[in-house]
């Protein structure tokens, strides 16, 4: 079972930035969808983006559309990012990596093979 790790969570103010970092042990991404997702106050699950790395389509949730950035590692297919803009209190939340086929664009949880364990961000003044 592939096991996935993200980095990258913390504090910070509103109108800030974040990078989030997600890996996977011992394998690449070159034959998956990657997505994140987040728990929130108002969500249990909530899409945040996703990227099908045979391609590179990407997908964005409506409240995160303009300010987030989904983008895969360059040189080798090991790691995801997450680029956060403008982040505002709502964006607080633990954020979950997840992988699944590249058959879909991965923007349910229905879809998801692993999770990752989350990281915490906090959005706050």
């Amino acid at each position: 079972q592939v096991q996935l790790a993200e980095s990258g969570g913390g504090l910070v103010q509103p109108g800030g930035s974040l990078r989030l970092s997600c890996t996977a042990s011992g394998r690449s991404f070159s034959t998956n969808s990657v997505a994140w997702f987040r728990r929130t106050q108002t969500s249990e699950r909530e899409f945040v983006a996703t990227i099908r790395w045979k391609d590179r389509l990407t997908d964005y949730g409506s409240s995160v559309r303009g300010r987030f950035t989904i983008s895969g590692d360059a040189a080798d297919a090991t790691a995801v990012y997450l680029h956060m803009n403008n982040l505002k209190p709502e964006d607080t939340g633990i954020y979950y990596c997840a992988i699944g086929s590249s058959t879909v664009i991965l923007n349910t949880p229905l879809h998801v093979w692993n999770w990752g364990q989350g990281t915490q961000v906090t959005v706050s003044p």
